[in-house]
């Protein structure tokens, strides 16, 4: 019997200034991804994930200390929300935040909700850009350390990547080897320098280790920062690297995909690229430094 999984991604403008109230912004997109949860339940959606930090702007474009007020702790009011939402839904819902976990201790995170409304799990953000102006995340996040997990949910094997983290191919073997059926990414990336590359590297993850990507992306222009334009085009790709549904560029939209889990199998007995892998020849790679 065929296991199609149909999956959804929601990628979505911030229209609310970032100067703000932080509970304004904060509310404006909840009841944006509520309503987009909705509408996914009503397409059969089973598995949907939202795009980075998806409660607010992508306030790394600035350093300031005001937006650690909105980070939340891994039981918090947003996390509970959708858990109630996903029991309602019988829904898996991967839900990216920002967390704070004790006292200051903040990381870029998503919550892996199973579909009756228990959390499995989180995994946070391992690579940490602070890169050129308007990614200034190290002043936000400490660097990951959960690990690269994935979750046994209730209609497949979910890993997560977050952002940045796709530019770097070895947590994504992992998340392979820890027996993803889909990885995905949620992100925040404007035109220009990462554009040309957002169909490349993932897909090529998915054909490297035999999975399903689902890559998100928000959309528009975030003031008063304007560092550029996050440009949506948020999409499914298959193990083969086919894309089965890719979003627009400039609007709100729920990108849905019915993926068939048995794929996974029959593209890696075509390409037995597990099989031959050769580990043993591979462990200056974690020991070589700059």
């Amino acid at each position: 019997m065929s296991r199609n999984v149909r999956c959804g991604l929601v990628q979505a403008a911030c229209e609310i200034p970032g100067d703000r109230p932080i509970d304004e912004i904060k509310k404006h997109m909840i009841d944006k991804h509520v309503k987009f949860t909705e509408e996914a339940a009503k397409q059969g959606v089973k598995i949907l994930c939202f795009q980075e930090i998806f409660y607010g702007p992508y306030f790394c474009a600035e350093q300031e200390t005001k937006w650690y007020d909105s980070a939340e702790q891994k039981d918090g009011p947003t996390i509970k929300l959708f858990q109630e939402l996903a029991k309602k839904h019988d829904m898996v819902i991967v839900v990216p935040y920002y967390e704070e976990e004790g006292n200051s201790n903040y990381y870029n995170t998503a919550a892996v909700i199973d579909a009756d409304g228990t959390v499995l799990g989180q995994y946070r953000k391992q690579h940490i850009p602070h890169t050129h102006p308007g990614f200034w995340e190290k002043f936000y996040f400490k660097p990951g350390n959960l690990g690269y997990p994935v979750f046994k949910t209730k209609y497949g094997n979910v890993g997560v990547y977050i952002c940045y983290d796709r530019h770097f191919p070895e947590g994504a073997r992992l998340l392979g080897l820890n027996g993803a059926d889909i990885v995905f990414n949620p992100s925040a990336t404007v035109a220009g320098l990462s554009e040309y590359l957002w169909k490349l590297e993932q897909p090529a993850h998915a054909v490297a280790n035999g999975y399903f990507v689902g890559a998100i992306n928000r959309v528009g222009k975030e003031a008063p920062w304007n560092i550029g334009e996050f440009y949506g085009q948020s999409y499914f790709v298959n193990p083969r690297g086919q894309f089965l549904a890719t979003g627009s560029r400039e609007n709100d939209e729920l990108v849905v995909a019915d993926l068939d889990l048995d794929l996974i199998k029959e593209t890696r007995h075509t390409w037995q690229f597990y099989r031959d892998r050769r580990p043993e020849t591979y462990r200056d790679l974690a020991e070589l430094l700059p």
